[in-house]
């Protein structure tokens, strides 16, 4: 028996200690990029929801790349909807020196209602 042989389908196969002829497939090499929380959500979801893109991504080796520009543009787009809400609530620093507590209050209901906003439009589409 040989130990390594081409099959119809132009894939190689090689011959291993059971006796049976495993393909040769290798996945593509990838990038590797720091993954955030929203990175991670994405991945979550397209694991569970989005089986066959998660597949393909994976399969092409992508998957690290796609999910690192999802978090950075889940990012980008929480600083934009914050400044345009702290705006839009009247949330200054001069309200920051008055009345501190108020302030937080505020910018913390700001910064849900903008994460609400990107994990709705960004993670789970």
């Amino acid at each position: 028996m040989e130990n390594h042989i081409i099959g119809e389908n132009g894939i190689g196969y090689t011959l291993e200690a059971d006796g049976l002829y495993y393909p040769d497939l290798v996945l593509p090499e990838g990038t590797h990029y720091e993954i955030g929380r929203y990175g991670r959500m994405r991945w979550e979801y397209l694991k569970t929801h989005r089986r066959l893109e998660y597949i393909r991504l994976l399969m092409e080796g992508k998957l690290n790349e796609y999910l690192h520009e999802v978090d950075k543009e889940c990012y980008e787009r929480m600083e934009l909807l914050v400044e345009q809400m702290k705006a839009g609530a009247g949330i200054t620093e001069e309200l920051k020196a008055s009345n501190q507590m108020k302030w937080v209050g505020l910018m913390n209901n700001v910064r849900s209602a903008a994460e609400e906003i990107v994990i709705r439009e960004l993670i789970y589409v």
